[in-house]
């Protein structure tokens, strides 16, 4: 009798840890970003944004954008919008001409996890 008590509030306690804390299993997700993901722009962005499905540090992320022959494009210092934290945004320094455009990049959300992803997109 004890050993199957035992086996029950293992299980029970197993099962109400899962639906309790599911931000444990959280990470930040690429929700959507300016320019879309296989978007051709009729101008080239002055800024990237991305919006991630929880709150990201910008200290410990990161986006580089590479031309179509895989030379980096320089940009601005990343930030995170200060009305929202969910969103990065990385300013141009110079402007993009016609082509097209790889954005890799890594995010830590504010829960500590790491993610990472690419997309693509181009300036006609």
């Amino acid at each position: 009798m004890a050993k199957r008590l035992s086996r029950t509030l293992s299980t029970l306690t197993l099962l109400l840890t899962t639906l309790t804390a599911p931000a444990v299993f959280a990470h930040a997700h690429l929700q959507h970003q300016y320019p879309a993901a296989d978007a051709a722009v009729d101008a080239a962005p002055q800024a990237l944004t991305l919006n991630f499905s929880e709150g990201i540090e910008p200290r410990f992320s990161g986006v580089t954008v590479t031309d179509d022959k895989q030379q980096a494009i320089a940009l601005g210092a990343v930030k995170r919008n200060e009305k929202d934290p969910t969103q990065l945004i990385v300013p141009m320094t110079s402007a993009l001409t016609a082509g097209t455009y790889k954005v890799e990049w890594h995010v830590v959300s504010v829960d500590g996890h790491k993610t990472e992803g690419s997309y693509r997109f181009s300036v006609k």
